[in-house]
């Protein structure tokens, strides 16, 4: 697999269309032209402050992906040389440090009482889209997200359809409360089952959701992993190996300290975070583009039933829903080629609209 390449010396270019000592937006200059190479990281000024994108690929031909990260505040940005590495061949990836996670985080650190909001990180978000539309010279981009990225992807898209070729969803997160529901519930059966009075006790001591305590959503998720190996592939070894560039005491503490905020303001302090208030369907259930539901059979936290739920509601040009068998809410071997497989179905569609 091709080193994912991003922080060779000549990589880290000026971002012309928005570094962070710019005060005005200007378009951005083409990275590239068709059969040239694009290898970029620096931060743009999105959202009025200065937010880390990466731009990865073969040929500026090729459609570009923008992936949106889950957590929120858990950036694939460190390890996009091992998950993607090998789709830079067929795609332009771009990834963008979401505001309080990551680079981002460490480049604009918020005082603990300053809050995310979805409507916040969905201008964030378009924006992203709008930059890397413009700076690669395409049409439209590919819009792909999971878990957390999930939702923040489809607010994106319903916000702003006509820069988006596609989206392609994983472990879709469609409705919170729902998800926390059945989440909570089959993971306590499952632990009943197995005789496993530690989580058991656990799980009883925080009752049924919805909660008020912003540690019971973690203490849940710590069940759903033990769980969710039991029935899973693990992902290779080293995946999670930051790159370089990424593997120093300074970013790792960036890193950590972002994925605690992002986490508080999902949660809330008293229930009332950027997660409960998710239900997708309130934003409309109608699609201007195709729409791809990848969701691991074993999933614990957004449980296939719910995603199926809401997929079933959607209308769009295209829809369809990939089951993957062994594979749960944490990638995994399953989960990035299948992810590959469907981005691949539809890229002749989007290099063909974008050469309109």
């Amino acid at each position: 697999m091709k080193r994912f390449g991003i922080f060779a010396a000549t990589a880290v270019l000026s971002l012309v269309a928005g570094m962070a000592a710019q005060s005005a937006p200007v378009a951005p200059v083409p990275a590239c032209q068709a059969g040239k190479p694009v290898a970029e990281a620096g931060f743009v000024t999105i959202g009025g402050i200065p937010q880390w994108v990466t731009v990865d690929g073969q040929d500026c031909a090729n459609p570009v992906v923008l992936i949106v990260h889950g957590g929120p505040g858990n950036p694939n940005t460190p390890f996009a040389h091992s998950l993607f590495g090998a789709w830079i061949k067929d795609f332009t990836i771009v990834q963008w440090d979401q505001r309080g996670a990551g680079k981002t985080y460490g480049a604009n650190k918020p005082s603990e009482d300053t809050p995310l909001t979805m409507t916040q990180l969905t201008g964030d978000g378009v924006e992203v889209a709008r930059y890397a539309a413009q700076r690669l010279g395409k049409r439209k981009v590919i819009l792909m997200g999971g878990s957390w990225g999930s939702a923040l992807a489809v607010h994106m898209a319903q916000k702003e359809p006509g820069l988006f070729h596609a989206y392609v969803g994983t472990a879709q997160l469609a409705n919170y409360a729902e998800d926390v529901k059945l989440s909570y519930s089959r993971t306590l059966g499952l632990a009943k089952a197995a005789g496993d009075t530690d989580t058991v006790g656990k799980l009883e001591a925080l009752g049924p959701p919805p909660w008020t305590n912003p540690r019971a959503f973690g203490t849940l998720r710590r069940a759903t992993r033990k769980y969710e190996a039991l029935a899973t592939d693990p992902a290779p070894k080293g995946w999670f190996a930051p790159g370089p560039g990424y593997d120093t005491p300074a970013y790792a503490a960036d890193y950590e300290a972002g994925e605690d905020y992002s986490f508080l303001n999902f949660v809330g302090l008293a229930g009332d975070g950027m997660g409960p208030k998710i239900d997708l369907r309130q934003l409309g259930t109608r699609f201007a583009m195709p729409v791809y539901m990848l969701q691991g059979e074993a999933d614990l936290v957004t449980p296939p039933e719910v995603s199926r739920a809401y997929f079933d509601s959607l209308t769009a040009p295209k829809k369809a829903f990939i089951p993957m068998p062994r594979t749960g809410h944490d990638p995994n071997a399953r989960m990035i080629d299948t992810q590959f497989e469907v981005l691949k179905t539809a890229r002749a569609a989007a290099m063909a609209a974008d050469r309109r």
